[in-house]
């Protein structure tokens, strides 16, 4: 076992603070890998304060893992010292359900998270990319495009990939009109993939204020939902929304945007459980879904696509003395779009 710094939290009253934690000894199959960027998750936030209920302790919060491969166990043939790679949201997986063999690990009835989890064990408290090295089984480490930034490409591991997997599954592309609820740290790379994928994209926000930055990462067009003649002007107007907030939202309204068979995807959890009335849906075949991230296959899928059409996250830089200040303004929505912790700052 190798102590290693970090930065976390022993319960969930406290502000992070620097910790020491272990990482297992290099395994067969395992990738040892030095931490240079972490992203900044709003479900750091919600874990760190056990605002879920589910909160393991000691924990070090990040899934939006880059950094640089610095050894590897005898297994491990496709990478080599010093690649540039990634770990999300997954370490590892039970391997055997249908989920796992379907390459759609993140519906894994056994998941092992990246942080807030058991590992395989049962008894080892799995730690996340808020330090300075991690240990990763090989199936759960991901390639980065060479043409990519690592600092901007970190928020990709759960931002890019959380909006990828839908947009790619319900087939947003060329004569589809996609709507994306929310421009903050999931809603900038939905613009950005969907309009890759060559989707005409309209931004639904609350007010105009970001109108301008909508229509610069690729949205083409912008409506505020405070006006209620948006809901006029765009009923039935949509084949696809993706709904990217965690605030509470009447569902039917925004459903009524939707053309027959149309899909409203649901990546954000409400704090309040909203109600919804069978006949948005019924009146015209629309379906209402939700989407979990993305198994490792279509992650590297997305990073592949996302290094072919040269998208990143639009991000803040922090020392890691500046996250607990991070946390206050992620919850503020005073961040455009996605903060990064330097990790040098830890060393």
């Amino acid at each position: 076992m190798q102590q290693i710094k970090a930065y976390g939290v022993s319960s969930a009253d406290q502000a992070l603070g620097p910790l020491q934690i272990s990482r297992r000894d290099l395994g067969s199959n395992d990738v040892a890998i030095d931490i240079v960027f972490c992203g900044v998750c709003h479900s750091d936030i919600h874990q760190v304060r056990n605002e879920w209920g589910n909160s393991i302790y000691p924990m070090v919060p990040g899934h939006e893992i880059v950094g640089k491969v610095t050894a590897l166990g005898a297994g491990v043939k496709r990478l080599k010292v010093g690649d540039k790679v990634g770990v999300g949201c997954l370490v590892d997986s039970c391997r055997e359900c249908p989920d796992c063999k379907d390459n759609l690990e993140q519906f894994c009835s056994k998941p092992i998270f990246t942080y807030n989890c058991l590992e395989k064990d049962n008894k080892t408290i799995a730690q996340g990319g808020y330090s300075t090295k991690i240990v990763v089984h090989q199936d759960f480490v991901l390639s980065i495009p060479n043409n990519l930034p690592l600092d901007k490409t970190a928020p990709l591991l759960c931002a890019g990939i959380t909006t990828y997997s839908p947009l790619r599954h319900w087939n947003a592309g060329l004569g589809k009109r996609v709507a994306i609820i929310g421009l903050g740290g999931l809603g900038h790379m939905a613009v950005k993939i969907a309009h890759a994928m060559k989707a005409e994209v309209t931004v639904l926000t609350r007010t105009l204020d970001k109108k301008e930055d909508a229509k610069r990462l690729g949205a083409d067009d912008v409506f505020a939902t405070s006006d209620p003649k948006t809901f006029e002007k765009l009923s039935r107007h949509f084949d696809l929304i993706i709904n990217t907030v965690s605030v509470k939202l009447d569902w039917g309204e925004y459903l009524g945007l939707l053309k027959r068979d149309g899909s409203m995807v649901l990546l954000g959890v409400p704090s309040d459980a909203p109600q919804l009335h069978a006949f948005p849906l019924i009146m015209a075949r629309r379906s209402l879904a939700g989407s979990l991230i993305g198994g490792i296959k279509e992650t590297q899928e997305m990073l592949d696509f996302c290094g072919k059409n040269k998208i990143t996250a639009d991000i803040e830089l922090i020392p890691i003395g500046k996250i607990n200040e991070a946390f206050e303004r992620v919850i503020k929505a005073d961040v455009k779009y996605r903060f990064v912790i330097d990790i040098a700052s830890l060393k």
